[in-house]
C-alpha cells in the first residue's frame, strides 16, 4: 500500500487491478486502500498449493485461527468447499481444473479488494493458473506457499481414501496419479510437509506475512 496521499481523491474502479473487462467500468469513491485502512491491515492472498493430502487445509485453518487471534480480518477459500457451491458444475479434467482455479482466484482478488487477508487452500496443479492468480493483485499482495509433501507420504495419509480409489481406477484425472502436478519453481515460501508439524508450518506462514509487511506482530 502506498501511504502517500494525492492532492485530490481519485475515483478508482471497484474491480481489482488488471481485471478490467471490455466495456466501461463503474467507478466508486471507496477503494481497496480505504477498505483496508478501515480494517487496519494490508490485503493479501496466501495461496497454499500442493498435492491432495499434503496438509494444505489443516495449515490454512491454523493460519486463519492465528490471524483471527491477532485481530486480522480474514477469509479461507478451501478447494473441497468451493466445489460444493461455486464450482459444483466442474469436473477434474485439466480444463475444469484451470477454470476451478480461475474462479477461486477471481473471488480471492475481490476479497482482497475488500481489504481482507484471504487464505486459499487449493491443489491448483498448474504453473500457469497460479501465475494468473498472482497477476490479479499487486505483487506485494500475493504469497504463494508450496506445501511440499512427497506423493508417497500424501498417499500414505490418504484421509479421504481418494488415492486408493484412484489406484483402483475409480477416480480419473487424479493429481499425482494420472494427472500432473507442476510444483512451484520459485514459491514465496516452501513448507516441508514431510517434516514439519501443522502448527510449525502455520507459524512459518505467519512469520512470512510479517516479513513482507502484511501483518504486524507485537
Amino acid at each position: 500500500m502506498n501511504d502517500d496521499k494525492p492532492p485530490e481523491r481519485r475515483k478508482t474502479s471497484n474491480r481489482p487491478p488488471g481485471q478490467q473487462t471490455g466495456g466501461a467500468s463503474q467507478t466508486f469513491d471507496v477503494d481497496k486502500q480505504a477498505r483496508a485502512a478501515a480494517k487496519g491491515q494490508r490485503p493479501c492472498i496466501v495461496w497454499l498449493t500442493g498435492l491432495s493430502g499434503a496438509g494444505k487445509s489443516t495449515i490454512a485453518n491454523l493460519v486463519e485461527k492465528r490471524l483471527l487471534a491477532l485481530g486480522r480480518h480474514t477469509y479461507l477459500l478451501d478447494g473441497d468447499n468451493v466445489r460444493k457451491g461455486l464450482n459444483s458444475d466442474l469436473g477434474f479434467t485439466d480444463t475444469d481444473r484451470i477454470e476451478n482455479g480461475r474462479r477461486v482466484a477471481e473471488v480471492a482478488a475481490l476479497m482482497a479488494d475488500a481489504g481482507l487477508i484471504v487464505i486459499v487452500a487449493l491443489i491448483s496443479p498448474f504453473l500457469g493458473e497460479r501465475a494468473k492468480a498472482r497477476a490479479m493483485v499487486e505483487t506485494s499482495e500475493f504469497l504463494e506457499v508450496f506445501v511440499d509433501t512427497p506423493l508417497a507420504i500424501a498417499e500414505a495419509r490418504d484421509p479421504k481414501g481418494l488415492y486408493r480409489k484412484a489406484r483402483r481406477g475409480e477416480l480419473a484425472n487424479f493429481t499425482g496419479i494420472d494427472s500432473p502436478y507442476e510444483p512451484p519453481e520459485h514459491p514465496d515460501l516452501r513448507i516441508d510437509g514431510a517434516r514439519l508439524q501443522p502448527d510449525a508450518a502455520a507459524e512459518l506462514v505467519i512469520v512470512e506475512l510479517h516479513r513482507v509487511g502484511a501483518i504486524a506482530i507485537e
